[in-house]
């Protein structure tokens, strides 16, 4: 039995509601139409597909994990983390990043990328760079994605320091790796970094 639009519409919202993860194939199925069916629903809802929806939920969770740095501040796209403990992030070099003369990326955006992990991993409310020790180990060029993954290897609360280790790739192929001494704000005194 067919249903119609209104009904399948209700259905539709309340399935993506309940699994934001199913696809409009899955829908599709289940609602007994056609995967263009569901799509234009999904249009006239204002209902995003599922990457959109999948990127939404995701930048939610960074938005309620990530206490030491609004999201909108991070340099580069985060695709997982783990506080205090791990977390990755990419970055699409475009014609912004690069010098004009050769399309090398300027090394100031690389850093910015791996600095803004070691901060954003940090389970602190105020987390800053006390001390980092880096090292460009191969050109990244314009269209080039650098993947970054931090480690935090050593959170010391007693002393409000965290050591975190980042490693930033283009494929396979290792571009940058820094170790970041990381204050951590919530066990620090005010004359230790004035």
């Amino acid at each position: 039995m067919r249903r119609n639009k209104k009904d399948r519409q209700v259905l539709l919202t309340e399935m993506i509601e309940t699994n934001p993860f199913i696809t409009d194939e899955e829908l599709a199925d289940k609602l007994e139409v056609s995967i263009q069916t569901i799509r234009l629903d999904r249009l006239e809802l204002s209902i995003p597909e599922l990457r959109e929806r999948i990127k939404m939920m995701a930048e939610k969770k960074m938005t309620d994990d990530i206490k030491s740095l609004p999201v909108d501040e991070i340099i580069g796209e985060i695709i997982d983390i783990e506080m205090d403990h791990s977390a990755i992030s990419l970055l699409d070099i475009r014609g912004e990043h690069v010098f004009k003369r050769n399309g090398i990326a300027r090394g100031h955006h690389l850093f910015a990328q791996a600095n803004s992990l070691a901060v954003a991993v940090t389970n602190d409310e105020l987390a800053l760079t006390a001390k980092a020790n880096i090292q460009f180990t191969q050109p990244v060029h314009e269209g080039d994605r650098v993947i970054a993954k931090a480690r935090v290897m050593d959170v010391d609360k007693e002393k409000g320091r965290s050591q975190v280790a980042v490693r930033s790739y283009v494929g396979t192929t290792l571009v940058f790796k820094g170790e970041f001494n990381m204050y951590r704000a919530t066990t620090m005194k005010k004359d230790e970094w004035t």
